[in-house]
């Protein structure tokens, strides 16, 4: 095993009385560890993630990781672990050997609960019975399988390197070794349909996923799509896609609990539940994010991007990541931004909870909002409406 040097890892402390936020009750924690290898670039796709060209630098990798654990362990001390999300990039490209390597390590330093939600994204060209049934006995209880479509016109107008048949195998061997596993699919693809996507949602529904991601796809600056951008369905065509999934997915037994997500019961993703609750993650690996609290003040991180910088600056023993307190006139909408999504809202004791600041500041938006239809709410509790689903980014704009 390579020897490990821990990278020092600081937060910058504000001036006392500048944007102190006092916080009774720190939120729950996740660790989110970022794999930023893949086989293929997708040509819709702006995550952290990079061509694997040449041997994959496993070994080196899961060597920088642990080091990054340990530089940030003293903004965690004393804290417990409740979700732990591997995410990419396609992290089912280390083999179980590894990441049962990087598991140990991380248990030997953080106090993980014992029932602990651990999920793995998995694309299905990756996909073999062996493999995913050594992550299974690694103690990775959750997938996350990046299927976007069950259609093979489809899945190579997305540039995706596996078919229907590899992406429905891939979905046999979740089933026989996990208990929970979430799909992830798109709609508003180039040239589809309507009963294109619905046939999507359909096997998906057939297949017996307990979690489905139905996403919109969007032309994101920095891609191949932004650039060429393919013919796509129009706004009409797309909006009654969503409703039509939406509907087909209720009918099915499904709760729709966020903005794109739809879930049988008991199989919520505990993980991303706590961001959109505003929750605490630790994010380590190439271009990971984190968010963390402490008494006084809440701080982002993000590690440098390129996997090659950021592992020749852990080698090196050299800071790999840039923090910032979140001004105290910045939470509120950095809390709307995540708990809107839900489309249960939120208890309004959340909002003082994770922000330290009375929910009575956002009166004048709240009303606003409710006189716009938007929201609904009670001394209680804060939800958005139907409306206010559909029209997000119009309803968060009230918080700016």
């Amino acid at each position: 095993m390579t020897q490990t040097h821990p990278i020092k890892i600081t937060t910058t402390r504000p001036k006392e009385g500048d944007d102190d936020v006092g916080l009774e009750v720190l939120p729950p924690l996740s660790l989110y560890v970022h794999i930023p290898w893949c086989v293929r670039k997708c040509p819709y796709c702006d995550f952290n993630s990079h061509e694997q060209r040449g041997e994959l630098a496993e070994a080196k990798y899961i060597d920088a990781l642990i080091s990054d654990l340990d530089g940030s362990l003293p903004n965690i001390w004393g804290r417990r672990v409740y979700t732990i999300f591997f995410g990419g990039g396609t992290p089912s490209l280390f083999s179980a050997e590894s990441l049962d390597r990087l598991l140990s390590n991380i248990r030997a330093r953080i106090n993980i609960v014992p029932d602990a939600e651990i999920t793995l994204e998995a694309n299905p060209g990756t996909f073999e019975a062996e493999k995913f049934a050594a992550y299974r006995r690694i103690g990775i209880n959750r997938l996350s399988i990046g299927i976007q479509s069950f259609n093979p016109t489809h899945l190579k107008a997305l540039g995706r390197i596996h078919d229907d048949n590899e992406a429905r195998r891939a979905v046999a061997i979740a089933t026989d070794n996990f208990e929970n596993f979430n799909l992830d699919l798109m709609y508003a693809l180039p040239k589809q349909t309507l009963d294109e996507a619905l046939a999507d949602v359909d096997a998906a529904i057939a297949l017996g996923a307990p979690h489905i991601s139905a996403y919109h796809l969007t032309l994101e600056p920095n891609t191949l799509f932004h650039k060429r951008p393919p013919p796509l369905p129009d706004h009409d065509a797309s909006a009654a896609m969503q409703e039509a999934i939406e509907a087909r997915l209720a009918s099915a037994g499904y709760e729709h609990y966020e903005t794109s997500v739809f879930t049988k019961p008991e199989h919520r993703c505990k993980h991303n539940l706590n961001y959109w609750q505003f929750g605490d993650y630790l994010g380590i690996g190439a271009g990971a994010h984190s968010k963390l609290s402490f008494r006084d003040r809440i701080v982002r991180e993000t590690r440098v991007k390129h996997p090659e910088t950021y592992l020749k600056r852990i080698a090196a023993a050299q800071d790999v990541c840039e923090q910032h307190n979140v001004g105290i006139a910045d939470l509120p909408f950095e809390f709307m931004m995540n708990a809107l999504r839900l489309i249960d809202g939120f208890d309004t004791t959340l909002f003082p909870d994770r922000t330290g600041m009375p929910i009575n500041i956002l009166a004048s938006q709240l009303k606003k909002a409710e006189q716009q239809g938007l929201l609904k709410r009670d001394s209680q509790h804060i939800r958005p409406t139907a409306k206010g689903q559909r029209f997000l980014n119009d309803l968060l704009e009230l918080f700016l």
